[in-house]
């Protein structure tokens, strides 16, 4: 591959404003705060930081807040799903929707906590007939936190 080639397949990171143009979600529901490195058709590394201010901790043990693990396994989808429309080229519209058709293998290793930074690491396993299947990766300082396989496919509504 020259290097010209090698280029256009990685991207830099990205900031919240272009993160928004590439997930269909919105506040409170946005889980990345920056995409930190990407390969397209490959992988990317983003991140979470989780805040003490966030809509779900009131909730989830109040007297020892611990973000859900489901939300841990959205935001490695939601990389994902940056990674797949980059890779794709395209954007989100208001006529599709990327869902989750499967999560498999998920593990949840460690406990997260306010003030931690959720690093994702998520890589495209395959891409069959439309549905996409990742491996996830979650980490914090180091230490795995949480790891899934998930299936998504976007579809018009």
């Amino acid at each position: 591959m020259t290097e010209s080639a090698a280029n256009k397949n990685e991207a830099n990171g990205m900031d919240i404003h272009e993160i928004l143009d590439h997930l269909p979600h919105r506040y409170p529901f946005v889980l990345i705060d920056r995409v930190i490195s990407m390969e397209i058709g490959k992988e990317i590394t983003a991140l979470k930081n989780v805040s003490v201010n966030e809509p779900f901790f009131p909730g989830h043990f109040p007297y020892h807040p611990v973000m859900p693990g489901v939300l841990i396994v959205e935001a490695m989808a939601q990389a994902a799903a940056i990674l797949s429309f980059k890779t794709m080229g395209t954007k989100p519209t208001d006529d599709s929707v990327y869902y989750f058709a499967g999560i498999d293998s998920a593990r949840f290793k460690k406990p997260v906590s306010p003030g931690d930074q959720i690093i994702l690491n998520v890589k495209i396993d395959r891409v069959l007939k439309g549905i996409w299947k990742y491996s996830g990766v979650a980490t914090v300082d180091d230490a795995v936190v949480a790891e899934a396989s998930m299936m998504c496919i976007l579809k018009a509504i």
